[in-house]
């Protein structure tokens, strides 16, 4: 049911042209690898290695003195993987450390899309480190780039039959939208180029998507996904214990492009239920508009959600009807109770029990509050099930054996693994993005600052009683939102070197935008900003009132004047 690819616009951007001259993603990728006297990649190959899995970087905190020096920056990649669901097994796991201890900066990355990420990987270093993920089972093809991206589940598939059927899904979708083009195994695998052999994409073209696409799939009424926030959720409906289908949601982006008010978050719109027989061919179909009707001149109106509000919600989904061969059916009934992450032992329907850990920030490292890449690497060496990653940044040891739970919890306590325990309820509901030092799109800290600011609103959180309360922090170090901040209770967005914007309303559910509530200011300015709210809400809430529907209801926050959007508060 592939379509085909229909012509570039006229005034293509300059990454188009580089996809479309790239010859399926190779470049001269190689030649780029070899060069003795740069220890950083062409432009234009920067550009496609993001297909494979792969970032050009650099260490910010040292660019000026190198500048000085008159040195290049401190150049070194990121590595991504693609982990459908974020299922790691216990080897792959091991192998996942080694990597990370040899070739990258000591530490692993759990992302806000359920995988890993490596850090610090010098070029030399690139291919074997590509080529021991491959060895261990997994890739990095498509991690990254204008292609489906890594697609995410909700994050126990285990706990019921029908859970499992869901990341089956998951798996069958990553592996049917994965690209065909052998570049990759060519240049990191050294497989043989197929002389005489005309290679094609059938689904993406030669100039693959005009941005990235991403898939979730969420299980009701868990939404720790943030199915909304996809270019395409899919919403899983079980009626009488059977996987009866999913309803559809379209159109959801978080990214946001600073000083251009033409960009903006937006959730997704549910736009009718599709059997379990036709979730590919909708895929299909989904991907193929997108390719087709999507903006290729300007990369930052690219995302399917500007194409949807561009040409209209109801001509988006006429076509992709005419495409599909009929019309969906009406949507079904669902609903969600929370966004975040159920910490602590859970028991599932075969008797085993599953952990879910708290990783601050996703960052898998050893440092003085804990040994977490050690203790993860002591879990993986006696566990017998597998490891789930969540795209709130933490980790389930999942398919834990009754008999087996004294042991783990062992491991967990002796290694400072157990501060799901005790962490306040803010910092048990706290994400943050990379940002500085090494993504060249940060303006502020994030991860990095993330400690100190948690700090600070714990000493005002308890002052008001409110220390164990569930409140939903995210920060993220540019508006592009990696960390899905536009979604949180209380987000900081940043603006610039110790200043961020305070956004303030989303829901515990993931189905709210939050608003712009205070702009460009600086970390006290935040606190007393936040502080008479605290107080207010100690009086005023309901008896089981999150502290983002406080501040909607109370009017602090204005109700979103759109089912979609959030007019008038782009940064």
């Amino acid at each position: 049911m592939y379509g085909m690819c229909t012509d570039m616009t006229t005034n293509p951007s300059e990454l188009e042209q580089i996809k479309l001259a790239s010859q399926f993603l190779r470049g001269t990728i190689i030649t780029s690898l070899a060069d003795p006297l740069t220890g950083a990649v062409s432009d234009a190959d920067a550009g496609l290695l993001k297909f494979h899995g792969g970032y050009l970087q650099d260490n910010r905190d040292l660019r000026e003195e190198r500048r000085q020096q008159k040195l290049e920056p401190a150049h070194a990649f990121m590595l991504r993987a693609r982990l459908p669901g974020g299922v790691v097994t216990p080897v792959q796991w091991l192998e996942f450390d080694r990597l990370a201890r040899e070739y990258a900066d000591g530490s692993l990355r759990i992302t806000s899309r359920q995988t890993l990420q490596w850090h610090g990987i010098l070029k030399g270093q690139l291919k074997s480190t590509i080529a021991a993920i491959h060895h261990a089972l997994a890739t990095t093809i498509a991690a990254c780039g204008d292609v489906v991206r890594t697609v995410v589940c909700t994050t126990n598939p285990i706990e019921s039959a029908t859970h499992g059927l869901v990341y089956e899904w998951a798996e069958r979708l990553s592996k049917h939208l994965t690209p065909h083009t052998r570049a990759y195994h060519e240049i990191w695998l050294d497989g043989e180029k197929r002389v005489g052999e005309v290679e094609s994409e059938p689904l993406y073209g030669a100039n693959y998507l005009p941005r990235k696409f991403k898939i979730g799939l969420a299980i009701p009424p868990l939404n720790d996904i943030d199915v909304l926030s996809q270019d395409m959720g899919l919403i899983a409906i079980i009626e009488c214990g059977r996987l009866a289908g999913f309803n559809v949601a379209i159109g959801g982006g978080m990214g946001v492009t600073q000083h251009d008010a033409s960009t903006y978050p937006r959730l997704a719109n549910v736009i009718g239920f599709v059997g379990v027989d036709e979730v590919l061919a909708l895929a299909e179909v989904m991907v193929g508009v997108h390719r087709d009707w999507g903006e290729r001149a300007d990369r930052r109106h690219a995302r399917l959600k500007y194409t949807i509000d561009r040409r209209g919600l109801q001509v988006f989904q006429d076509e992709v009807e005419r495409r599909l061969g009929h019309a969906l059916a009406p949507e079904r009934p669902y609903y969600f109770e929370r966004n975040s992450d159920r910490y602590g032992w859970i028991e599932g329907h075969e008797g085993f029990w599953h952990l879910t850990l708290s990783i601050e920030s996703g960052r898998l490292a050893d440092h003085e509050d804990g040994r977490i890449l050690s203790g993860l690497r002591a879990l993986a060496r006696v566990h017998h099930g597998d490891f789930r990653l969540t795209c709130n940044q933490n980790v389930i040891v999942a398919k834990v054996a009754g008999k087996d739970r004294a042991g783990i919890d062992s491991i967990v306590r002796d290694y400072g693994l157990d501060g799901y325990r005790k962490q306040s309820g803010i910092r048990r509901h706290a994400m943050a993005c990379v940002a500085l030092p090494t993504c060249g799109l940060a303006m502020a800290e994030s991860e990095r600052y993330l400690p100190v600011l948690l700090s600070s609103l714990e000493q005002l959180l308890d002052r008001y009683g409110l220390i164990d309360t569930p409140i939903l922090l995210r920060v993220s170090g540019c508006p592009n939102g990696c960390s899905r901040p536009y979604l949180a209770e209380i987000a900081l967005v940043g603006r610039g070197p110790g200043r961020y914007d305070l956004r303030l309303g989303g829901d515990f559910q993931g189905q709210r935008l939050n608003r712009l509530y205070r702009q460009n200011i600086d970390e006290q300015a935040i606190l007393d900003a936040l502080e008479p709210l605290f107080a207010r809400y100690v009086l005023v809430r309901g008896e089981t009132e999150k502290f983002g529907d406080f501040l909607v209801h109370a009017g602090i926050i204005g109700l979103e004047p759109g089912p979609t959007t959030v007019q008038g508060s782009v940064v």
